[in-house]
């Protein structure tokens, strides 16, 4: 499994279990060392991570941070931790404040172990910023989030690479979320801005402003929705191969239809495979009572087949060194990542030479 399948099999496990922890020490043994340990920190080796790092605040002696990630025997990163589904308003980062001035970490994690809100210095040197400049949701990421988590785990690990991108993230990210909340309810001053070519010599009346404010948040809405349907056209098309031929060996007649759990799965395929090759080289066929995936869509090179033609009664075919076949039960499409180390051999096995490493 990659980081991105971690963090979703992290990200399912919390789900069933975030209503039943009451405690913020439940919080951190179930939710917030598993998603450290994710980074690639070891939580039981202390000279990796530190539980309750006492830290001197001036007068105050025995201060503690609830984790501090260490390099080389350096704070780097510091977590406050609170029970989970608390609120992570500024007024609960206090003690982080503290911590982060007295210690030569340039990272601050604020979390309820859904939430990971990540602080910095970015106004004042050694004054941590009242407002984060990467926030990570564990239940609702985007893949762009987690190419920015990333950037926080050991392997990748790089100060000034993070500082670099951290002010344009930080407004980036505030700038997203102002358009978003316009889209759904456009502020006026926007409203006049978009439509200030559009009235003429009409005055800005109430009138107006209520009809251009309904206005732009139909293009909003027009706009986005297009932009949804060019990136799902565009996802269902094969990366520079042509259109799927039908398979030679299925002889059943009646058309062939793809349906949507079949691409669906088809995806969750080419991103267990993502780092060991190319997207463009793992192919859809399609047939009567399978869909096949293949490698460079050629048959001597099955990855796997997907039974999903009843959404009910999903299945999966494993291929192994011999291509021989094994059908293993699904409860839903995301099944498909339990089997992910499974698809991934039989990549290597297929093209051991041409693949490359993650």
């Amino acid at each position: 499994m990659d980081f991105i399948d971690h963090l979703r099999a992290l990200s399912a496990r919390v789900a069933t279990i975030k209503d039943m922890i009451q405690t913020e020490e439940a919080t951190k043994n179930a939710m917030i060392m598993p998603f450290i340990q994710i980074l690639g920190y070891n939580v039981f080796d202390p000279h990796e991570v530190t539980p309750e790092l006492v830290t001197d605040i001036g007068t105050k002696k025995g201060e503690k941070v609830d984790y501090a990630v260490l390099q080389d025997g350096k704070p780097i990163i510091l977590f406050e931790c609170k029970k989970s589904g608390a609120d992570l308003n500024i007024n609960h980062a206090s003690q982080l404040f503290r911590y982060f001035h007295v210690t030569a970490a340039r990272f601050g994690v604020l979390t309820n172990g859904l939430v990971y809100k990540f602080f910095t210095d970015l106004e004042q040197p050694n004054k941590m910023d009242e407002t984060p400049f990467f926030e990570f949701d564990l239940l609702d990421f985007k893949e762009r989030d987690v190419e920015e988590l990333k950037k926080f785990a050991k392997s990748a690990f790089d100060l000034d690479a993070i500082l670099t991108t951290a002010n344009d993230l930080k407004y980036t990210t505030a700038i997203q979320n102002r358009l978003a909340e316009w889209s759904v309810n456009p502020a006026e001053e926007f409203v006049r801005l978009v439509s200030a070519d559009l009235i003429g010599n009409r005055r800005y009346t109430t009138t107006v402003v209520e009809q251009f404010t309904l206005i732009t948040k139909r293009a909003f809405e027009q706009m986005l929705g297009e932009r949804i349907n060019d990136r799902l056209k565009g996802a269902m098309t094969p990366e520079t191969n042509p259109a799927p031929a039908p398979d030679p060996t299925d002889a059943a007649d009646g058309a062939i239809v793809t349906t949507e759990e079949e691409v669906e799965g088809f995806h969750i395929v080419r991103a267990i495979l993502r780092g060991l090759v190319a997207p463009h080289r793992i192919c859809l066929r399609d047939a009567q009572s399978y869909c096949a995936i293949l490698l460079d869509d050629n048959n001597r090179k099955p990855i796997c087949r997907l039974m999903f033609n009843n959404p009910k009664k999903l299945a999966l075919v494993l291929f192994h060194e011999k291509k021989e076949g094994e059908k293993v039960a699904l409860e839903s499409v995301d099944g498909l990542y339990a089997y992910a180390e499974q698809i991934q051999a039989t990549v290597h096995a297929a093209a051991p030479v041409e693949v490359k490493s993650a």
